[in-house]
């Protein structure tokens, strides 16, 4: 006959159950802060917006390797047949170096120079206070709403008067006339972040307004002119109605026209087009490499404060 021993506890003190532990509180979510279903949904859909984004891409690499002109019609006969042979034809037997020569001149003025006027005209309207202010800011928005084509006539009679035609002069000048108005809006949205108070302690300082825009302003306002240099840089590379209607000299075709040599009026190397366009986006991806960091930044807050 077994007995069970009861426990043993401290003299005077009475025989009690274990209390059951308290329960742990939960996490409280922070506010909008994502449950696991929201990350999760979050998450897929960069991914997918990732793959729409980077698939055009991939398709255009792929189809710059296939051998004839028509594989993009069959491309499944790509694989069996890819290869280099398109950008070793485009490098050695075209013009292609002296697209990259004529492109980079073209882009680089209208960077250097668009970003420069956009960047005291942007400064002016956001300090200052002049005769015309009103009519100034609403010539630079009605500029945005005409076609460009509609300029072609007029700035080619304008140019031809001062012998401008088939020069890079002609090109840096027009690009500017289109992007500097919006280079302008968008710097004007960014100086306004700018304290006023930097501007007064700098001509307190002894500072010339121009020291105090160069000196002070212009560092501050780097993710700014990052945005306002990269849009200047990728309406110069892309624009392709001026560029075909100025330059008259091959040697200074720029990438959009000279992509345009491949196709005739009865028939297009498609082949050759895609490496083409593959090899063009490596110095856009390069000047988006170098003011990337910026970028972001520019972007948000000139779209917040304009």
């Amino acid at each position: 006959m077994s007995t069970t021993t009861p426990p043993e506890t401290a003299p005077g003190r009475p025989l009690t159950a274990e209390a059951p532990a308290a329960p742990r509180p939960r996490a409280s979510r922070r506010r909008g802060e994502l449950g696991p279903l929201g990350t999760a949904l979050l998450h897929g859909g960069l991914v997918l917006a990732s793959l729409i984004a980077l698939v055009p891409v991939a398709w255009l690499f792929f189809l710059s390797l296939g051998s004839e002109k028509d594989d993009y019609l069959h491309p499944g006969r790509i694989f069996g047949r890819a290869g280099f042979g398109n950008y070793a034809f485009v490098l050695q037997h075209t013009g292609f170096f002296d697209w990259f020569k004529s492109t980079m001149i073209v882009a680089l003025g209208t960077t250097f120079i668009g970003v420069f006027v956009a960047a005291t005209t942007g400064y002016a309207v956001s300090r200052m206070r002049f005769p015309g202010y009103k009519p100034l800011m609403w010539v630079l928005l009605l500029t945005q709403a005409f076609p460009i084509a509609i300029l072609i006539v007029p700035m080619y009679e304008i140019f031809g008067e001062l012998g401008l035609i088939d020069t890079y002069w002609a090109l840096i000048l027009i690009n500017c006339s289109t992007a500097v108005p919006y280079s302008a809006w968008l710097l004007k949205g960014y100086f306004d972040t700018i304290p006023f108070e930097i501007d007064e302690a700098g001509r307190v300082d002894g500072l010339t307004p121009f020291g105090t825009f160069f000196r002070l302003i212009l560092p501050l306002a780097r993710p700014g002119l990052a945005v306002a240099a990269f849009y200047n840089f990728i309406t110069a590379v892309g624009e392709v109605a001026f560029a075909t209607t100025f330059m008259l000299d091959d040697s200074k075709y720029t990438f959009a026209v000279g992509l345009q040599t491949f196709v005739s009026e009865h028939d297009a190397q498609w082949n050759y087009m895609a490496a083409t366009a593959v090899l063009i986006a490596i110095p856009v991806s390069v000047f988006f490499y170098l003011v990337q960091k910026n970028l972001v930044t520019g972007l948000t807050a000139g779209g917040t404060k304009g």
